[in-house]
C-alpha cells in the first residue's frame, strides 16, 4: 500500500499558500515559512486568527511587503523584544507605523532589529516632538538651558566614542519618529522637513557641547554662532543631506582675535567631526572664499567680505540663512548685518552674468546618462522651481518685504499672494515641489543614503511607487506622474519669468498676473537684457491685436525669451526675432514650426542671440529658418550641388543683374547654413574655411559664366568662338581654403589666347569679362557682396588686372620678388578654365618649390620683410597681445614660419607642397623638419586665432583683427569660439595669451633661427 503522506504534504503546502498567494508578496512560500514560527499563519496555510490576518494585511500594504515580513520576524525574535508581537496584535496604529517603516526603510528596520526595545517609540509616542529633540542633548548630559555650550561650565558630561554612540541613538530615535509619521500620512512634507531641520540644529548644538568638553581651554575665549544655510537654514532639510553652515565668531574676555579665531576653528572642526560620525557631514563650503577661506570669521570680517568680494550666488545663498546653534545674540547680529544684504544683490555689477552662469551650471554638471533620473538638478526638477522662486525674490524683494521667505513653499505662497506668480501657476509649482521632494525623501529613506536619483532597478521603483500609494501598475503610474510634473515645471519656469512680461505690454486674456511695466523692466534686466524697455516694445509689437499671428506669438514668446536670456546678446536676438517675424509672421508654417518644434526655437534663439552677422542674413532670407527643423540640414553642402543650383538659377534669369541676384541669394542661404552650423558647434574652424572657400568658388564660377555670356552677347559671338580662356587663381587665405566670414577673396586673373585668335582682341574680351564679373558681384544689394581683391597680381595695383599666361611666365622669370614667390605658395585654381588653371599650377610649382630652396640672402630678405611688417603694419594703438593677425603668436607669425619652411624644403618634401597652413605644418612634422610639439603649438594658436576672427565677425557683423575690449564682447567671442558657457572674460584671455605666447616663442625660434 502506498504511503499517502507525501501526497498530503504537497496538498497541505498548496493549501498553505492560498491566502498569501492572493496578496502582493513576491514569494508567498518564503513569507509563509517566516510567518509560521511567529504564529501569524497556521500549518494549514490559513491566517492564525482574525488579528493575525489584520496584521499580515498591514504587512502586505507596506511598500516592500517581503522586506517588511523579514524585518518584522527578525525584530520579534530578537532577544529583549518580547512583547513586540503582542503589541502589534493589540494596537493598529502602532502596527501601521511599524509596518510602514519596515517596508519603506531597510536601514531603519535593521536599526530597530539591532537596538533592543526601540520599537516602543512607535507605540509610546512622546507628548511632543520637542521631547525627542531634547533627548539629543540629554543623552550626553548637555545643558538644555544654555544656548552657547561654550566655555567651562557649559559642556556635555559624556564625550568621545560613547558620546557619539549615545547621540546616534537619540538622533535615530527622532529620525524614526519623523519617518513613521511621514509614511503613514500623519506629517506633511513641510512638517517632516521642519522637524528634520530642527533635529539638525539640535545635533549641531549638542555636538558643540561635546566638542567643548573634549577640547577644554582650546574651545574657550570665543563666542561662536553657527548659521544654517541651504535647506537646513530654510527648514527644508532632507532625511539625509549635508548641513550647510557658516561660522561667525567674536573674542571674549580680552582674548586676542587670532587666538579666539584659532580656538573657534578648532571647536567648529571638532563639532563637524562629531556630526559626521553621528549622522551627516557639516559642509562649510558656502563660507567666504569657499574651502580656501578661513573656517571662522568675525562679524566685521564677514561684513568686509560681503561688501567687497562676494559673488551673486553667495548673496543668493543668504536668502536661506538662519542661526541654528551657538550664541543666539551673535547669530542675530549676523542676520541683521550680513544676511540682509542679499536684498541688494540684484543691483550689483555682474548680477546678470552670475545668474546666467548659475542657470547653466545646474544642468551642465549632470551626466547625460543620469539626467532622466535626476530629481534635483534635471530639467523640470527641484532646482528649476527653487531657482524660479529665488530669482523672483531677489528681483522684487528689494522693495517688497512680504516675499522675503527662506522656505521655497512659503516664498511661493508669498509671491503668489503678491501677484508675482499667477494663482494657478503657484498652486501647480507647489504641487510639483511637494511631489518631487516627497519622491526624494522616499528614495533617501530606503538605505538612509544621500541621493537625488530615481532608482534604476524595477523592484526599487515598485517599492518607491507603493510607498507613495500607487496601485494597479504602480511603476507606470509613478513615472507618468513624474514626467508630467517635470514638463509642467519646465513650462512654468518659462511662463513665470516671461509670460507676465506680455501682460505688462499687451492685453493677454486669461492671465491672472499683471506686472507693471516697471516690474517687467526689472525682471528683464535681472535676466540679462541690457535695454529692457526696447525689448518690451518689441514684445508689444509682436503680441498686439487679436489676430491669429499675435495669439501664436503670445504662446511662443515666453519660451523664446527664456532662450534669448541665455544667449550672449539677448537684446540683439529679440530685435532680430522681431524683424524675422514681421517678414514671416503671416507665413503659415513659421510660427507653427516655432510652436511645435522646440529644437527649432532653441537653435534660432541661440543663433540670433549670438550673431548680428546671421541675424542680418536671416533678416533678408527668413525662409532659411526651415533649416533649423533638422540639424542635418545645417551640414555644408557639396560644392558641385551649390554650383549646379547657381548655374540653373542664373540660366532662368532675364538679364545679368537678375542672374547675379539669384546667385547671391543662393550664396546668402549657404552662408546662413555654414554660420549657423558654426554657432551651434557642428563644424570646426577648418571646415568653416573649406565650406566658405567652396561657396566662393561656386559663386565666382557662376558669375564668370554670366559675365562671359553677356560679353559674348554684346559682341555677337558664342562661347565656342571666344578668343580666350580665362582662369581665376585663388591666393592668400582663399587659395589655402582658409577663408573667414570677413575675408575678401585674394585672386589673380590669367587668360590664354586661343589658337588663331587676335591677341589684342583676346586681351580686351578677357578684361571686359573680368571687370563685368567684379562689377556684378560687388554691386550693393540685399545680399552680401563678394569682395575680390587682385592686389597680389604682378606689379600689384600698378599692374594689369588681367594678364596672359605668357605674360605671367615672363614676369616670374624676370622680375618676380621674394614676397611674390612667397605669395604663390597659396595659389590655387579656383574658377574658370580647368586646363588653364592646371597649366598655371605647373608654371609656378618650380618657382615656389625651387630646387635647392632659398639662398641665404633670400632668407634674410624674407626675415627683413617680416620684421618690417611686425613694426610698421600693426595699427597705431593696437595691443600686440590681442591683435589676431599681426600680434604675438597671431596669424602672421604662424603663416610666415610655415611658408619659410615650404620655400626652403618644398622641393625635397612633397608633404609641404600644399596651400593649407595646417596641412603644411603636419607635413613639416612628418618630414622631421620641426618637432611634433612645435607643430602642435603653432596649429593650436592658428586654430584659436582664426576662430576668434570668425567669432568677432559673427558676433558684431563686422570684421576686426583685434580682440574686443569690453568683457561682455569678449565672453561672446569666447562662447562662439567653443569655450564653455561658464567661461569668464579673464579666463578666456588667460587661455588665449597662454596659447599665443607659446606659438610666438616657437615661431621666433623657427623663423629667425634663434
Amino acid at each position: 500500500m502506498t504511503d499517502p503522506r507525501p501526497a498530503r504534504a504537497v496538498d497541505t503546502g498548496r493549501q498553505r499558500l492560498k491566502p498569501l498567494a492572493r496578496l502582493d508578496f513576491a514569494d508567498p512560500d518564503r513569507v509563509a515559512r517566516f510567518l509560521l514560527p511567529v504564529g501569524l499563519v497556521t500549518e494549514s496555510g490559513d491566517f492564525a486568527d482574525e488579528r493575525a490576518e489584520v496584521l499580515v494585511r498591514m504587512l502586505n500594504d507596506a511598500a516592500d511587503p517581503d522586506q517588511a515580513v523579514l524585518l518584522l520576524v527578525r525584530l520579534v525574535e530578537a532577544g529583549g523584544n518580547e512583547g513586540a508581537l503582542e503589541a502589534l496584535r493589540a494596537d493598529d496604529d502602532f502596527a501601521r507605523r511599524l509596518c510602514a517603516v519596515l517596508g519603506s526603510s531597510r536601514a531603519l528596520g535593521e536599526w530597530l532589529c539591532a537596538n533592543v526595545g526601540q520599537w516602543r517609540l512607535l507605540k509610546e509616542r512622546p507628548a511632543s516632538f520637542q521631547e525627542l529633540l531634547d533627548g539629543i542633548a540629554v543623552s550626553v548630559g548637555a545643558d538644555l538651558d544654555d544656548p552657547c555650550t561654550g566655555p567651562t561650565g557649559r559642556r556635555a558630561t559624556t564625550t568621545g566614542a560613547e558620546a557619539v554612540r549615545l547621540l546616534r541613538i537619540a538622533y535615530t530615535r527622532a529620525l524614526l519618529d519623523v519617518a513613521a509619521r511621514d509614511l503613514v500620512g500623519e506629517a506633511s512634507l513641510e512638517t517632516a522637513a521642519d522637524d528634520l531641520s530642527d533635529m539638525a540644529g539640535a545635533l549641531v548644538q549638542t555636538a558643540l557641547a561635546v566638542a567643548a568638553a573634549e577640547l577644554g581651554e582650546r574651545a574657550s575665549g570665543v563666542r561662536l554662532a553657527v548659521i544654517g544655510m541651504g535647506k537646513c537654514g530654510a527648514h527644508e532639510l532632507n532625511y539625509i543631506s549635508d548641513v550647510d553652515v557658516i561660522y561667525v565668531g567674536e573674542p571674549v574676555d580680552g582674548t586676542p582675535e587670532d587666538v579666539a579665531m584659532r580656538n573657534g576653528a578648532t571647536w567648529a572642526s571638532a563639532m563637524m567631526r562629531i556630526c559626521k560620525e553621528v549622522a551627516w557631514e557639516v559642509d562649510a563650503a558656502l563660507r567666504p572664499e569657499g574651502k580656501a577661506g578661513a573656517l571662522i570669521r568675525t562679524l566685521d570680517g564677514h561684513r568686509s567680505y560681503y561688501s567687497r568680494w562676494a559673488r551673486t550666488w553667495e548673496f543668493q545663498a543668504l536668502l536661506k540663512a538662519r542661526p541654528i546653534a551657538g550664541d543666539p545674540d551673535l547669530g542675530g547680529q549676523y542676520m541683521e548685518a550680513i544676511a540682509a544684504q542679499c536684498w541688494q544683490a540684484a543691483e550689483r555689477d555682474g548680477f546678470v552674468d552670475d545668474v546666467q552662469s548659475m542657470r547653466r551650471r545646474v544642468e551642465d554638471n549632470i551626466p547625460d546618462k543620469l539626467a532622466g533620473r535626476e530629481l534635483k538638478l534635471g530639467p523640470g526638477g527641484l532646482r528649476d522651481i527653487e531657482f524660479s522662486v529665488q530669482i523672483l525674490q531677489m528681483v522684487h524683494g528689494r522693495a517688497d518685504e512680504s516675499i522675503r521667505e527662506p522656505a521655497t513653499l512659503d516664498a511661493l505662497r508669498s509671491l503668489t499672494a503678491g501677484g508675482y506668480v499667477g494663482r494657478e501657476d503657484g498652486r501647480t509649482l507647489a504641487d510639483s515641489y511637494r511631489f518631487l521632494r516627497t519622491l526624494e525623501h522616499r528614495v533617501m529613506l530606503s538605505q538612509l543614503r544621500r541621493t537625488h536619483l530615481l532608482p534604476a532597478d524595477q523592484h526599487d521603483l515598485l517599492t518607491l511607487a507603493r510607498s507613495l500609494g500607487y496601485e494597479g501598475d504602480p511603476v507606470k503610474s509613478l513615472l507618468h506622474d513624474r514626467e508630467a510634473h517635470a514638463r509642467e515645471v519646465r513650462r512654468l519656469h518659462e511662463k513665470v519669468f516671461y509670460r507676465p512680461l506680455l501682460s505688462a505690454v499687451a492685453a493677454v486674456p486669461g492671465e491672472a498676473l499683471r506686472l507693471t511695466t516697471e516690474a517687467a523692466v526689472q525682471r528683464l534686466r535681472a535676466l540679462g537684457f541690457e535695454r529692457p524697455e526696447g525689448v518690451l516694445k518689441h514684445v508689444e509689437a509682436l503680441t498686439a491685436g487679436t489676430s491669429r499671428t499675435a495669439a501664436l506669438q503670445r504662446i511662443v514668446l515666453p519660451a523664446i525669451l527664456s532662450m534669448f536670456a541665455d544667449a550672449p546678446d539677448p537684446d540683439g536676438g529679440v530685435l532680430a526675432y522681431r524683424q524675422v517675424s514681421e517678414q514671416l509672421g503671416r507665413t503659415p508654417w513659421y510660427l507653427r514650426l516655432l510652436r511645435d518644434e522646440g529644437a527649432v526655437s532653441g537653435n534660432l534663439a541661440l543663433v540670433l542671440g549670438s550673431s548680428k552677422y546671421v541675424a542680418g542674413l536671416l533678416g533678408r532670407a527668413p525662409e532659411a529658418i526651415q533649416m533649423f527643423a533638422e540639424l542635418s540640414q545645417l551640414a555644408p553642402r557639396m560644392e558641385t550641388a551649390i554650383e549646379m543650383k547657381m548655374f540653373a538659377a542664373a540660366g532662368r534669369a532675364a538679364n545679368p543683374e537678375e542672374a547675379i541676384a539669384a546667385i547671391r541669394s543662393i550664396r546668402r542661404h549657404e552662408l546662413v547654413r555654414i554660420s549657423s552650423a558654426d554657432i551651434l558647434h557642428r563644424i570646426d574652424v577648418v571646415h568653416v574655411g573649406s565650406a566658405l572657400t567652396a561657396l566662393n568658388d561656386a559663386t565666382i564660377r557662376a558669375a564668370l559664366s554670366v559675365a562671359a555670356k553677356q560679353v559674348g552677347s554684346e559682341r555677337e559671338i558664342g562661347m565656342g568662338d571666344f578668343p580666350c580662356d580665362i582662369a581665376v587663381i585663388g591666393m592668400g587665405r582663399y587659395g589655402g581654403a582658409e577663408l573667414g566670414y570677413g575675408s575678401d577673396a585674394d585672386v589673380v586673373y590669367v587668360y590664354d589666347v586661343r589658337p588663331g585668335a587676335d591677341p589684342e582682341d583676346a586681351r580686351k574680351i578677357a578684361l571686359q569679362t573680368v571687370e563685368l564679373m567684379i562689377k556684378l558681384l560687388a554691386k550693393p544689394g540685399a545680399d552680401p557682396a563678394v569682395g575680390l581683391d587682385a592686389d597680389l597680381r604682378p606689379e600689384g595695383r600698378n599692374g594689369a588686372l588681367v594678364r596672359s599666361f605668357e605674360g605671367f611666365r615672363e614676369y616670374y622669370a624676370r622680375w618676380s620678388q621674394p614676397w611674390e614667390t612667397q605669395a604663390l605658395l597659396r595659389a590655387r585654381p579656383a574658377a574658370g578654365d580647368v586646363l588653364l588653371g592646371a597649366r598655371f599650377t605647373q608654371l609656378i610649382d618650380p618657382i615656389r618649390f625651387a630646387e635647392g630652396g632659398l639662398a641665404p640672402e633670400q632668407v634674410r630678405e624674407i626675415r627683413r620683410i617680416k620684421a618690417r611688417v611686425d613694426t610698421e603694419r600693426l595699427p597705431r594703438g593696437a595691443d600686440p597681445n590681442r591683435h589676431l593677425k599681426l600680434g604675438r603668436g597671431g596669424l602672421s607669425d604662424i603663416e610666415w614660419t610655415v611658408q619659410l619652411l615650404q620655400l626652403q624644403h618644398g622641393h625635397e618634401h612633397s608633404e609641404l607642397r600644399t596651400t593649407s597652413t595646417l596641412t603644411a605644418l603636419r607635413g613639416a612634422a612628418e618630414a622631421g623638419l620641426i618637432s611634433g610639439d612645435d607643430a602642435y603649438a603653432l596649429a593650436e594658436s592658428w586654430r584659436l586665432v582664426s576662430k576668434c576672427r570668425d567669432a568677432i565677425m559673427l558676433a558684431k557683423g563686422k570684421a576686426s583683427d583685434e580682440l574686443p575690449r569690453l568683457p561682455k564682447d569678449l565672453v561672446a567671442v569666447a562662447r562662439l569660439s567653443g569655450y564653455p558657457d561658464t567661461v569668464t572674460s579673464e579666463e578666456f584671455l588667460d587661455d588665449y595669451s597662454r596659447k599665443t605666447r607659446r606659438a610666438r616663442h616657437v615661431a621666433e625660434r623657427l623663423f629667425y633661427g634663434e
